[in-house]
């Protein structure tokens, strides 16, 4: 696993973590079951304070990316079954929620393809 931390970068140290963690477990670079390190020894490595990490090892187990197994450590989950029914579920939650609203399909469509855009750049 290989992490880095942007001094310069507008997103906070925690953020970075969770983002980099999480897309190379998406991507497979980290694979189900791989055994994350612990938050003081990513901590360490890092130059970060532990409560950098342990926040973004939070997040990363609120999204399902990791699943802390107490004493035996942190690893990485099986999320992509996780992953789909929260997606899943949101999408429905949207369509509801712009259907109750009285928008249009191809507005709510719009809408979406706008925040997608915004969310990953172009």
């Amino acid at each position: 696993m290989t992490l880095t931390i942007h001094i310069d970068d507008t997103a906070p140290p925690f953020e970075q973590v969770r983002a980099q963690i999480s897309e190379q477990a998406r991507s497979g670079a980290l694979p189900v079951g791989y055994r994350l390190p612990t938050v003081r020894g990513l901590a360490e490595s890092l130059g970060l304070a532990a409560n950098t990490v342990a926040k973004a090892y939070r997040a990363l187990e609120a999204d399902g990316v990791i699943e802390t197994r107490g004493r035996n450590g942190t690893f990485v989950a099986a999320a992509g079954a996780a992953a789909e029914r929260e997606l899943a579920a949101a999408a429905q939650a949207y369509a509801d929620r712009a259907r109750r609203l009285g928008i249009t399909r191809d507005d709510a469509l719009a809408a979406a393809r706008d925040a997608l855009r915004a969310a990953y750049g172009g």
